[in-house]
């Protein structure tokens, strides 16, 4: 039986703008307060979430659920299908039988005047799904590091840089993913530099790049806030990299991954740089719709997402007839899927938004120090904010402006893990969201 899960989630409260204005009215034109409160306007009631457990889902169910929505006062309901270990039932998700019963739904609702959403993805994260290639997910930059000393001749295999570990590791991969995310690999650059003296490394390097970016609102000691680059600390300039010593090997390198070099005099590391993907799944998702999550950057990854998933449930639906009532709204939920710091165009991205090109800043990425520890954190800085940027510009403000091509609002959990500021990512959404988690202390 499909049951309206109040207390996994928070309930989105919808609030009406005009109440608002309403209470700057004058008082004798003002409803009494508890009058209000009995009959709310429809745009204050509130949500619910409407989670379905892994093809655990039939017409009669759904129609019980919403008509007790209605009796209760509920305004709408969030649909959502995930795997939280509930034993699969008998409807694939996406199946020919899925999106009749999702049609159903959406008439259901209709009917019976009530709101409707749906997430932009299976499960409660993100947007993916296994129609999402391995070039439109995710990426990281990897490196692998090289040290040789000259005068010499080098002509050598440099090691391939390994894909860093899922931010939720390797449990949410099927064999097939695996393999994906061990295999794809492109190369994108190849620098020298002499060596510099000691080992010094930048604090905090994973997250200030953006391999990692844990729930500070829920996770004992993540940073809510990283802090200022130019209270960065001074450094000798013989443990720096130095910018201008840097040598750009990337055409010398094969495509089987040797490189032949001319080694000057002295002690040098090579760093081999390249695009792998993060290995972020849709979670918690129905079996069927396990794959991997869109690439954030990326406007068009976004959109063969939404023609794939979305689009074929609204083609499904067809037109509403109802104003107010029906699908009505498109939902982005918990970002949970940590962070990327890569995509195909992201150098020439970078070029674009910042004025200049980051390529001889990319032993930052592997958290070495270049030019000095202020400049290094400048630019970490500098990554962070395009990341932003092309988050909201490609993906939050891709999936907006198609779903208001659709007639529907958007709505976003514009907080944790994200490569964002929360309210910079909240500014795409028709309806913010967020939630309240209480705890049992005693």
């Amino acid at each position: 039986m499909n049951r309206i899960r109040l207390g996994h989630r928070i309930l989105p409260l919808l609030l009406s703008v005009a109440g608002l204005a309403t209470a700057a009215a004058p008082a004798a034109a003002a409803p009494p307060l508890a009058d209000a409160f009995r009959t709310p306007p429809d745009a204050a009631r509130p949500w619910v979430y409407w989670y379905f457990m892994d093809g655990n889902l039939t017409r009669e169910g759904m129609t019980a659920d919403l008509e007790a929505m209605k009796r209760a006062g509920i305004g709408g309901a969030l649909f959502l299908e995930v795997n939280v270990g509930v034993p699969r039932g008998p409807v694939e998700f996406m199946s020919p039988e899925w999106r009749e019963l999702f049609r159903h739904a959406a008439k259901e609702t209709e009917r019976l005047g009530l709101e409707f959403a749906v997430g932009t993805g299976p499960g409660w994260c993100g947007s993916g799904g296994p129609w999402v290639k391995p070039e439109q997910s995710m990426q990281h930059l990897v490196a692998a590091a090289t040290n040789v000393a000259g005068p010499a001749k080098l002509d050598a295999m440099l090691p391939r840089p390994a894909p860093r570990t899922p931010f939720f590791g390797e449990r949410t991969l099927t064999p097939e993913l695996k393999t994906l995310w061990q295999d794809y690999y492109l190369d994108v650059a190849v620098l020298a530099f002499p060596t510099p003296e000691g080992d010094a490394r930048i604090a905090d390097a994973d997250e200030k790049a953006l391999y990692h970016r844990a729930p500070f609102s829920s996770q004992p000691g993540v940073k809510a806030y990283l802090p200022d680059p130019a209270a960065a600390p001074d450094l000798p300039a013989a443990q720096c990299i130095a910018r201008s010593g840097i040598v750009d090997l990337t055409d010398r390198l094969r495509p089987d991954g040797r490189l032949a070099w001319d080694v000057p005099a002295g002690s040098w590391t090579i760093l081999r740089f390249g695009r792998t993907i993060t290995g972020q799944t849709t979670r918690p998702a129905p079996k069927p719709g396990l794959g991997l999550e869109t690439d954030k950057f990326s406007r068009d990854a976004v959109e063969a997402h939404f023609a794939t998933f979305t689009r074929t449930l609204l083609d499904g639906i067809g037109a509403r007839r109802t104003p107010g009532a029906g699908l009505t709204t498109l939902h982005f939920d918990s970002w949970e899927m940590s962070s990327q710091n890569w995509s195909e165009s992201f150098r020439a991205d970078f070029r674009r938004l910042r004025g200049y090109d980051p390529l001889r800043f990319l032993p930052a990425l592997a958290g070495r120090i270049v030019d000095s520890p202020a400049i290094t954190e400048r630019f970490l800085w500098d990554l962070r904010q395009t990341a932003q940027e092309l988050v909201a510009a490609n993906h939050t403000g891709t999936l907006q402006a198609l779903a208001r091509r659709h007639g529907l609002k958007f709505s976003i959990e514009p907080y944790d893990m994200n490569p964002c500021a929360d309210l910079f990512l909240g500014a795409d959404a028709d309806i913010p969201q967020c939630e309240f988690w209480s705890r049992d202390h005693g």
